[in-house]
């Protein structure tokens, strides 16, 4: 366990304790004197408990090793990727293989998918489904990418450097966000 956690772990517990002696759960004198009004008192059990849950996430967040790194998962037709993500992160990664479009399904979770190295030599698409997760696209420089989005509270962001050439193939991607986002890189 990483230190920030533990930290984490120290304020919620702390936070959560001072709550069930103010609701008189547990009687420790010694811990319950509280000289300031009660709403400053919720307040900073509030804060506590928000600096615990911060350090917890931002623990993971931070952690390189987080993607869980997986062979390609090839779809029925043989060529297609489908990949499906629930409560984690998954990360694809192409290495000369020939790219034939995906269907990319986030919910609660992320996933992490690098094209740079991947064949792409004829138009695809990227289908997207997000509910409060989020992708990761990363696609080579040779290729254009066009953008369809229907997103709630959530959305798309293309920060690809567009390619001059007409006849590059194109990466269609259609996204579907709910709570969510996607993420285009270079």
């Amino acid at each position: 366990m990483k230190p920030r956690t533990i930290i984490g772990l120290v304020f919620i517990v702390a936070g959560l304790l001072k709550l069930t002696i103010i609701w008189e759960f547990i009687h420790w004198s010694w811990f319950a004197q509280v000289t300031e009004q009660p709403w400053v008192t919720y307040f900073c059990i509030f804060l506590i408990i928000c600096v615990g849950a911060h350090l917890i996430i931002d623990s993971y967040r931070r952690d390189p090793d987080q993607w869980l790194q997986r062979p390609l998962p090839i779809g029925e037709d043989g060529k297609r990727i489908c990949c499906s993500v629930h409560y984690g992160g998954d990360e694809y990664v192409y290495r000369g293989e020939t790219f034939h479009g995906a269907r990319l399904d986030a919910f609660c979770g992320g996933i992490r998918m690098d094209l740079h190295e991947a064949v792409i030599t004829e138009d695809e698409e990227i289908d997207i489904h997000t509910f409060c997760g989020g992708i990761e696209l990363y696609v080579p420089t040779h290729v254009n990418v066009v953008v369809k989005s229907r997103s709630f509270i959530g959305g798309v962001g293309n920060h690809v450097t567009h390619t001059p050439d007409p006849k590059a193939p194109t990466l269609h991607i259609v996204a579907s966000n709910f709570f969510g986002g996607v993420d285009i890189k270079n």
